[in-house]
């Protein structure tokens, strides 16, 4: 598949969930696990301060590890975070950037690492996460 059909094919997928249509992410761009994703921070997405929230930028670090990990899953239905620790660095204001690489790639586990940015390059956040490959299941097998 080419780099602009994986992109076209993420972008998709992305919106058939609707909280991540919701938060507005785009995906920019993808690698062989890789993930640069974008977001607009419209005022009710920021606290008291008129910050990034903190539950906003979790939800794009988190969807950044799971894109990243899905580059080297195609065939999967999915992945789900298993874990995810987060450290937040500065405060985020206008247009969020999430650049997301895997460490390291297991069968049904990988292990990711994202920054999350403001438009300048000031540093956000970052986090560290395990995702869960979820494979698409073989007919008759039953999976309770």
């Amino acid at each position: 598949m080419s780099a602009d059909a994986k992109l076209h094919f993420t972008r998709d997928y992305q919106k058939k969930i609707p909280f991540v249509a919701h938060l507005g992410l785009l995906t920019e761009a993808l690698g062989e696990g890789t993930a640069r994703l974008s977001m607009p921070l419209p005022e009710h997405f920021t606290n008291s301060l008129g910050t990034a929230h903190g539950g906003v930028i979790l939800s794009l670090l988190d969807v950044a590890l799971c894109t990243a990990a899905r580059t080297l899953h195609p065939d999967s239905v999915g992945v789900v975070t298993i874990d995810m620790s987060t450290s937040f660095i500065g405060s985020g204001g206008g247009t969020l950037i999430a650049e997301a690489r895997v460490l390291k790639d297991g069968r049904s586990m990988t292990f990711v690492e994202a920054e999350a940015r403001n438009a300048d390059g000031s540093l956000v956040a970052k986090a560290i996460g395990t995702v869960r490959v979820r494979k698409q299941e073989l007919k008759g097998e039953n999976n309770t």
